[in-house]
């Protein structure tokens, strides 16, 4: 799942499905779905976000309506830029989709919002190489595990990989409490995790799967 896509529990599943139909619609196409993903991290014009992604600002502006119909986008201020109106828009909320209505989506559309997550991940891994933080901190993770695994295996797998993005989510809300109340500034991370099957089974080793060092 694309990270600013978060899969519903199935407690949460009844009060995400409204929600989910209109986001279905929103992140059908891919340009939507990256526009989208831009407005999730932070406030920015058509215009803007045309250079960031390198497309024609006829096309982006486009898409930046639908989005703003559908009621997935707000528009937060105006400015005057050489002789036009700017308009900026910010993201309502993250795309929220119930594991039921993930499912329910066709293929093309899971594929389109899979191919914008995939290529955040290599734009955050790349900035943060070139501008020399990826090693900066020596706690830093990174684990790389192949496994093979059963059909109850991948459930209880992915089960568990939920939990530490609901648990993620708490202790970023908490952190951004602490850093509000101690007038600092926080540390910007990106948190990635991936499951998923690979094309060929590879023979499991004997502990079961191998652990990249997490310091190096």
């Amino acid at each position: 799942m694309p990270e600013w896509v978060m899969v519903a529990s199935d407690m949460a599943k009844e009060q995400a499905g409204l929600v989910d139909a209109r986001l279905a619609k929103a992140l059908s196409h891919p340009m939507r779905a990256h526009i989208l993903a831009i407005l999730n991290d932070r406030v920015a014009s058509p215009n803007e976000i045309a250079g960031m992604i390198n497309e024609r600002l006829p096309n982006v502006s486009y898409h930046v309506r639908a989005l703003h119909e559908l009621e997935c986008i707000e528009l937060v201020r105006t400015a005057q830029r050489r002789g036009a109106i700017e308009h900026y828009y910010r993201a309502l909320k993250r795309p929220f989709f119930s594991d039921r209505d993930w499912r329910r989506l066709p293929q093309s559309a899971r594929q389109a919002m899979s191919d914008v997550a995939l290529q955040l991940v290599w734009n955050d891994v790349s900035s943060a190489i070139e501008e020399n933080t990826f090693e900066r901190r020596p706690d830093r993770y990174l684990t790389r595990s192949p496994l093979v695994l059963d059909e109850r295996g991948w459930g209880e797998l992915n089960e568990v990989l939920g939990g530490v993005l609901a648990e993620a989510e708490r202790i970023g809300s908490q952190s951004v409490k602490r850093l509000a109340k101690a007038d600092e500034i926080g540390i910007p991370t990106r948190l990635v995790m991936m499951h998923f099957e690979a094309p060929e089974a590879e023979e499991p080793e004997p502990s079961g799967g191998s652990r990249q060092p997490r310091k190096r």
